[in-house]
C-alpha cells in the first residue's frame, strides 16, 4: 500500500469530521480533580463590597485549587448567599491563563462556577495539550470530570500518533 493509500483512512475521518468541528469539539483537559478543595487567591490588591457579596482582586491576580492554576488581570469574587464563608463563582477577566496538569489554556475572560466545577473561558481561546492544539470562541471545561467542549469556529492542530 502507497503512503497516501495508508493515510486515506485518516484523511477520510479527519474530513468527516471537520463539518462538525467548526461548531464543536470536544477533548480532555488536564485530570479530573476534586471541586470541592478550598480555593486560594493571591493578588496586588483586594477590594471588597459587603452591599453586593463581591470581593474584586487586581493585579497578577493567581486562583489555585488543586491542580488548577488560573492567573489573569483581575478576578472577581461572588460568595454564596449567606455569607462570605463559601465562594459561589470566580470572574477572571484580561490575559486569563489556566494550568491543569501538563494542559493550557489562555482566553480573554473565564467564569469559574465553582460549586458545578466549570470553567467557561471566553474571547480568542487556545487550549494546548502537548503538541496539539485547540482555538475557538468559548470553552467549557469540566473540572471534575477533566473534560472540555469548544465552540465557534473551532480550529485544531492534531500530532499524529498522539504525541
Amino acid at each position: 500500500m502507497t503512503r497516501l493509500g495508508a493515510l486515506t483512512p485518516v484523511i477520510l475521518s479527519l474530513a468527516l469530521s471537520a463539518g462538525t468541528a467548526f461548531a464543536q469539539a470536544t477533548t480532555g483537559f488536564g485530570s479530573a480533580q476534586d471541586v470541592k478543595l478550598p480555593v486560594e487567591v493571591t493578588a496586588d490588591q483586594l477590594s471588597v463590597d459587603q452591599k453586593t457579596g463581591k470581593a474584586t482582586f487586581s493585579g497578577k491576580v493567581l486562583v489555585g485549587q488543586g491542580a488548577m492554576r488560573l492567573s489573569a488581570d483581575s478576578v472577581t469574587v461572588t460568595y454564596a448567599v449567606g455569607g462570605q464563608q463559601r465562594i459561589s463563582a470566580l470572574l477572571a477577566e484580561g490575559n486569563v491563563t489556566m494550568v491543569s496538569g501538563p494542559d493550557a489554556a489562555e482566553a480573554r475572560a473565564a467564569t469559574y462556577d465553582v460549586e458545578s466545577g466549570d470553567v467557561v473561558l471566553t474571547g480568542n481561546v487556545l487550549l494546548t495539550q502537548g503538541g496539539n492544539v485547540l482555538a475557538g470562541e468559548k470553552v467549557t471545561v469540566d473540572l471534575a470530570t477533566g473534560t472540555a467542549n469548544a465552540s465557534g469556529r473551532v480550529r485544531s492542530v492534531l500530532q499524529p500518533g498522539g504525541q
